[in-house]
C-alpha cells in the first residue's frame, strides 16, 4: 500500500483517486470545492482541509488541476514539504512552458516528476480506461506506472520533460479540427437529402472514417453512447475543447509552427462558448455549424 495524495478532485480527479482506493492504496485528497471533498469522502478518499497536510508522508502525489498557474502554485508551495524521492505527477492539461517549469521546481528538491495528461473524458475516468500521455525521465516514468495502469488503459512514454504535454495538445487539435470536419459533413449530408445513418454507414468504414464519426457522431442514433443522444451534455465540454486549443496555438505560436486549420477551429470554438454554450459536449459546435445555436 502506498500513500498518495491527490491535489483536485472533480469531475477527473475524484473518480481517478477513487480507483487508487480501489486498488489498496492510502489517498488523502484536497480540493477547493466541498462538493468535491465530500463525493471523494464517500468513495473512500482521507480528505483533508489543507493542501499541506494532504501531502505529508505522501510517497506519491497526483495533481489534477484547472491551469498552469494553479499548477506553479501547488508545486511552489508542496514541494518544499516532501520527502526526498517522492514521486510527482501531474494530470492536469496546462501549457508546455509551465509543466517544464513544474518539473524544474521538483528536480531542484530530489523529487522525480511527470507530467501526464489525460484522454478519454469523464467515463474514462471512472472506467480506469484514461489514456495517459507522459513526460519526463525513463526513471520517474518507470516509477509512476504502477499507479497509472491503476487509473488508465494505456499509457505512453512521449519523452522528456513537457511531452505528455505536447502530445495532448496536438492530439486534441486532431480532435477539435476533425470534429467541426464531421459537423461540415453531416449538415450537408442532411441538405442533399442524405440520412445520418447512410453518412454514417459509409464515413465510418471508408476513408472518412475517425474518432469523431466512429466512436463519437455528433448527430443523434448511429452512435448510441455518442453525447449527440444525451442533449449533447459532456462528455468533454466545449470549454475544456477550447482551452486545449488555445493551448495549442500558443504552443504553434511559440516555435513558429503554422496551424492554420488548428487556428479555426479555435475561433469556432471560440464563438461557440461565446454563445453561452461552454458547458455543452464540444460534438454540439454541430449545431452553431447549422446555424442551430
Amino acid at each position: 500500500m502506498t500513500t498518495i495524495a491527490f491535489i483536485g478532485l472533480g469531475n477527473m480527479g475524484g473518480p481517478m483517486a477513487a480507483n487508487l482506493v480501489k486498488a489498496g492504496h492510502m489517498v488523502k485528497g484536497f480540493d477547493l470545492s466541498e462538493a468535491a471533498l465530500e463525493t471523494a469522502a464517500a468513495n473512500g478518499i482521507e480528505c483533508k482541509s489543507a493542501v499541506e497536510t494532504a501531502v505529508q508522508d505522501a510517497e506519491v502525489i497526483v495533481t489534477m488541476l484547472p491551469s498552469g498557474k494553479h499548477l506553479l502554485a501547488v508545486y511552489n508551495q508542496v514541494v518544499p514539504l516532501i520527502s526526498t524521492g517522492a514521486l510527482l505527477i501531474d494530470s492536469s492539461t496546462v501549457d508546455v512552458a509551465s509543466a517544464r517549469e513544474a518539473h524544474d521546481l521538483a528536480a531542484q528538491a530530489g523529487l522525480k516528476s511527470l507530467d501526464a495528461p489525460v484522454s478519454g473524458g469523464v467515463g474514462g475516468a471512472a472506467a480506469g480506461t484514461l489514456t495517459f500521455m507522459a513526460g519526463g525521465s525513463d526513471e520517474a516514468f518507470a516509477s509512476a506506472l504502477p499507479y497509472l495502469e491503476i487509473m488508465g488503459g494505456k499509457q505512453v512514454h512521449c519523452g522528456d520533460n513537457g511531452a505528455g504535454q505536447a502530445a495532448k495538445i496536438c492530439n486534441n487539435m486532431i480532435l477539435g479540427i476533425s470534429m467541426i470536419g464531421v459537423g461540415e459533413a453531416f449538415n450537408l449530408a442532411e441538405k442533399l437529402g442524405l440520412s445520418h445513418q447512410a453518412l454514417f454507414d459509409v464515413a465510418s468504414t471508408s476513408s472518412g472514417q475517425c474518432w469523431s464519426i466512429n466512436s463519437y457522431c455528433p448527430v443523434p442514433g448511429p452512435v448510441p453512447t455518442s453525447p449527440a443522444n444525451n442533449d449533447y451534455k459532456p462528455g468533454f465540454a466545449t470549454a475544456l475543447m477550447l482551452k486545449d486549443l488555445k493551448l495549442a496555438q500558443e504552443a504553434a505560436a511559440s516555435v513558429g509552427a503554422n496551424t492554420p486549420l488548428g487556428a479555426q477551429a479555435t475561433q469556432l470554438y471560440g464563438l461557440f462558448d461565446a454563445a453561452g454554450q461552454g458547458g455543452v459536449d464540444f460534438s454540439g459546435i454541430i449545431n452553431m455549424l447549422k446555424g442551430d445555436e
